[in-house]
C-alpha cells in the first residue's frame, strides 16, 4: 500500500510538472501571436511589449548588436517606417525547449509578406518569466 501511495504521489507531482510547462510553453506561443498581430496591425509599439522593458535587452540581426528596448524600439521604427515596409509577418515555431521554470527557448522561421518581396529568416528568442510574465531578453534573428 505504501508503494501504491507512493507512485500516486508521483504520478500527481508529475502531471502537474507537465501541466505548468504547458501553460509556460503555451503563454509563450500566445505572446509570438500577439507581436504578429501587432505587427500586421502596424503597431510597432504593440510587438514590442513582448520584448523586456531593460536596457538589458539583447537583439542580434545581420545589422549587428542592439542593446536595450529603446534602442531595439528605435531600429524597428527606422527600419520598417510604414506598412508597406511591415508587410504581413508570420511564424513558424521549429522548437521549444522549456530550460528552467523561468527560462524558455524558442527557434523558429519568420516571413514578411510584402508587395514587392517575401523576405525571411530564421530566429532564437530567450524568453524569461519575469515579475509572473514571460518576455524576451534575448533574439537573435537571421535573414
Amino acid at each position: 500500500m505504501k508503494y501504491l501511495a507512493l507512485i500516486f504521489t508521483f504520478l500527481l507531482v508529475s502531471a502537474g510538472t507537465f501541466a505548468q510547462t504547458d501553460r509556460d510553453v503555451e503563454a509563450v506561443k500566445a505572446l509570438l501571436k500577439s507581436q504578429s498581430e501587432a505587427w500586421n496591425r502596424g503597431d510597432i509599439d504593440g510587438f514590442m511589449e513582448g520584448y523586456w522593458k531593460s536596457d538589458k535587452l539583447l537583439f542580434t540581426s545581420s545589422g549587428g548588436v542592439t542593446e536595450g528596448w529603446q534602442n531595439t524600439l528605435d531600429r524597428y521604427k527606422k527600419g520598417y517606417p510604414d506598412l508597406a515596409a511591415m508587410g504581413k509577418l508570420t511564424f513558424d515555431i521549429l522548437h521549444v525547449t522549456k530550460r528552467s521554470k523561468k527560462i524558455i527557448s524558442l527557434n523558429g522561421k519568420f516571413t514578411l509578406e510584402r508587395e514587392k518581396d517575401r523576405p525571411s529568416g530564421y530566429f532564437l528568442l530567450l524568453f524569461q518569466k519575469i515579475k509572473g510574465k514571460w518576455v524576451i531578453v534575448a533574439d537573435c534573428t537571421a535573414g
